[in-house]
C-alpha cells in the first residue's frame, strides 16, 4: 500500500493498515510529518499553530480510543483548563464560557438575569451532550454497519434525540438572537473562537460538552509532537516513511491504481493506493479529473469555489516575548471595532483570537518568557492580491530536491504581513503595557504559508465546512459507496477531505479507510492499543479565579470604542 501525503490522515492509515498486515510506504513532500498539525522553531521559541483544543484526549468516548491506538496521548500530560473560551466585547465586558454547565450558567445569569430561559435551555443541552458523547460513533464507518449495528446505534441515542434534533436544527446565529443582553447576543456566535455562520447550535454543545468531561484538552508537547508520536507508532509497527518526496500523479492501468509518480521522475509500484491529500489535488490533479461522476465534479469544479463551502484559512502572528505575562488568558476572543481591523488584510469577521499559548505548552518557550497566537478567519484572495511568484516551488539543496523552502512574495504581500503584525502588536500593548518593548521575535503566517507546506487547495483547513452542501455531499457519498472514486478500483481516499472536522476527523479517517480495504480484500479488521507507553495522566488548569471579581471592577469604567479594561 502506497500512502500518499503525511499528515494525521495518512499517518493514522498507515498504522491502521500495518496493524492488519499491509506493507506500507508514505510518501509525504515536507520534511517532517504532521500536515497542518505542526510547530516550528524561531530563535529559542517553538511556535505550535494547530491544537487549542484535542476532541478525544481523556476517556468515556470511541476518540479516546483511536488516540490510544495510535500512540498519540501515551506518556503526556493532557492539560484541561475550566475556561473553553472568553469573549470581550468592545466595551470592555466579557463573557467566559466555563466547561462546567452550572458554573457556566451562574456566570451567565449574573450577566443577564433576563436572559434566565435561553441560557438555562443552553446550558441544560451541553448537560445532555455530556452523556451523549459516550455512545458517539468513531470506531466503525456507518456505511460498514450492519443493520442490527445501525439500529443498536440509533437505540443509544433515543435519550438524547431531542435534543439533538433541535439543536442541529436551529442556527447559532439565530439562536443567539434570542437573548435581550447585547453582549450574550454576540458573543455567543464566538464561543468556537471565531463567528461560524452556517454552524448548528450542535457543534457548540459537542465542543463544550467535551470539554467538560475532559476529552477536548491540549496534550503535553504541542502539535508536532503528537503528530511525531503517531509517527513513531508507524514506524514501530514496521511502516516506511519518505519525506521530501512530492507525488505529481497515480498511475492506472486498465482503471487499476497501480502506485505513484514523484515530482523527479521515479515511480513505485504498490497494490494499493490510498490518497490523504487533500480532495481537490487528488481527484483534479494526481488523476487528472478522470474518475468523477456526476456528484464529485460538481463538488470539484463548481462546488468547492462558492462561497462558504470551504472552511476558511487563518492568519496566525506568532509572538515571542522575552517576559512573562501572568495576565493573560489562556483563549480570548475579541470584539474589534473598525479602527482595530484596518491594518488585517483579509479579515472576514471583526473578530480575533489571542492565546497566551505558553499557557497550553510552558515547554516550548524558555523560563520567564511568552508566546502569543493570535488568529483571525481570512480568504486566500486578498494575500493572493497582493503577492509576486509561486505559491509552491521546489528546489535542489545538497542533492536533495525540497519543495516548502520560502518562497519570495514580494514587497506589498510582506509589508501587509507587517501592517498586521504591528497592529496586533499595538492592539495588545493598550490592554498589556509593556507588551510591545517585550518583543523577540515575531512570524507571520496567512492562507499562502498553508499551500506552500501542505498544498491544500486555497490555504484552507480542515477541508469542506461541516454543515453546509459540500460536506454533506462527501458525508453522503462516502456512506453510499465508501472512500472509493467511481470506475477506479484499488484506490482510496483518506484524511479529513474524506470526512467533515479536525484531527480527531483525520485519525478515524485513517481508521475507516483500513476497514474498508480489509472488507474489499475479505479480511477481519483488527486494532490495538498501544502498549509501549504509560497511560496520559490529566491536569486541570483553573482561569484565574479572581477574573469575575476584576470584570465588576472593570464595568465601572468610561466604556469607549477601545476596550481599556485590564485583563483578567
Amino acid at each position: 500500500m502506497i500512502i500518499i501525503g503525511g499528515g494525521l490522515g495518512g499517518l493514522s492509515t498507515g498504522c491502521y493498515a500495518r496493524m492488519n498486515g499491509y506493507r506500507t510506504r508514505i510518501f509525504e513532500m515536507h520534511e517532517i510529518p504532521g500536515g497542518s498539525c505542526t510547530g516550528w522553531g524561531r530563535s529559542d521559541f517553538t511556535f505550535d499553530w494547530c491544537i487549542s483544543w484535542l476532541l478525544g484526549n481523556g476517556p468515556g468516548n470511541e476518540m479516546y480510543q483511536i488516540w490510544l491506538e495510535l500512540g498519540a496521548l501515551q506518556g503526556k500530560e493532557m492539560r484541561h483548563f475550566d475556561v473553553f473560551n472568553i469573549v470581550r466585547g468592545r466595551d470592555g465586558r466579557a463573557v467566559r464560557f466555563y466547561s462546567d454547565p452550572d458554573r457556566l450558567e451562574s456566570h451567565l445569569l449574573g450577566i443577564s438575569p433576563v436572559d434566565a430561559v435561553p441560557i438555562r435551555e443552553f446550558c441544560d443541552g451541553v448537560r445532555t451532550f455530556r452523556k451523549a458523547l459516550a455512545v458517539y460513533p468513531f470506531l466503525k464507518p456507518v456505511g460498514l454497519m450492519r443493520r442490527a449495528e445501525r439500529w443498536r446505534m440509533l437505540a443509544s441515542f433515543l435519550p438524547y434525540f431531542a435534543t439533538i434534533r433541535r439543536s442541529i436544527s436551529v442556527l447559532m446565529s439565530d439562536y443567539a438572537l434570542r437573548f435581550r443582553d447585547p453582549l450574550l447576543r454576540e458573543a455567543f456566535n464566538f464561543i468556537l473562537y471565531e463567528k461560524h455562520p452556517a454552524f448548528p447550535v450542535l457543534p457548540f454543545y459537542f465542543q463544550l460538552a467535551s470539554h467538560a468531561n475532559q476529552a477536548a484538552g491540549v496534550p503535553e508537547g504541542g502539535s508536532l509532537a503528537l503528530a511525531r508520536s503517531i509517527e513513531q507508532r508507524y514506524l514501530g509497527l514496521g511502516g516506511e516513511v519518505t519525506y521530501n518526496a512530492r507525488v505529481e500523479e497515480v498511475l492506472v492501468e486498465d482503471d487499476r491504481a497501480v502506485g505513484v509518480r514523484l515530482s523527479d521522475g521515479r515511480e513505485f509500484r504498490a497494490d494499493i493506493v490510498v490518497s490523504a491529500a487533500d480532495g481537490h489535488t487528488t481527484v483534479m490533479k494526481l488523476l487528472g479529473g478522470r474518475y468523477l461522476n456526476d456528484t464529485y465534479r460538481r463538488l470539484y469544479t463548481s462546488l468547492i469555489d462558492e462561497p462558504g463551502q470551504l472552511s476558511p484559512g487563518y492568519v496566525a502572528l506568532f509572538l515571542g516575548l522575552r517576559r512573562p505575562f501572568p495576565t493573560g488568558d489562556p483563549c480570548t476572543t475579541y470584539l474589534l471595532s473598525e479602527r482595530e481591523t484596518a491594518g488585517l488584510t483579509g479579515i472576514r469577521c471583526p473578530s480575533m483570537n489571542v492565546q497566551f499559548r505558553t499557557r497550553h505548552y510552558p515547554e516550548l518557550a524558555p523560563r520567564d518568557s511568552t508566546v502569543v497566537f493570535a488568529t483571525y478567519f481570512s480568504d486566500i484572495a486578498p494575500w493572493r492580491a497582493l503577492h509576486r511568484g509561486p505559491e509552491q516551488f521546489s528546489r535542489v539543496r545538497r542533492g536533495e530536491e525540497l519543495h516548502t523552502l520560502p518562497v519570495k512574495h514580494g514587497r506589498e504581500y510582506a509589508e501587509a504581513k507587517r501592517r498586521v503584525r504591528n497592529g496586533i502588536v499595538a492592539f495588545l500593548e493598550e490592554r498589556f503595557p509593556g507588551f510591545a518593548e517585550a518583543v523577540a521575535v515575531a512570524d507571520v503566517s496567512t492562507p499562502l504559508t498553508q499551500v506552500r507546506y501542505t498544498g491544500v487547495y486555497d490555504g484552507t483547513f480542515p477541508g469542506w465546512n461541516p454543515f453546509v452542501e459540500g460536506a454533506e455531499t462527501v458525508e453522503k457519498e462516502i456512506k453510499r459507496r465508501g472512500p472509493v472514486l467511481p470506475g477506479l478500483s484499488n484506490f482510496y481516499l483518506s484524511g479529513v477531505w474524506a470526512t467533515i472536522g479536525g484531527l480527531i476527523r483525520a485519525a478515524a479517517a485513517g481508521r475507516h479507510v483500513v476497514q474498508f480495504v480489509c472488507r474489499d480484500d475479505g479480511l477481519e479488521f483488527a486494532a490495538s492499543v498501544d502498549l509501549g507507553g504509560p497511560p496520559p495522566t490529566h491536569l486541570v488548569l483553573p482561569v484565574d479565579r479572581g477574573a469575575e471579581e476584576a470584570e465588576l471592577v472593570e464595568e465601572t469604567r468610561p466604556t469607549s470604542t477601545v476596550s481599556t479594561g485590564a485583563p483578567a
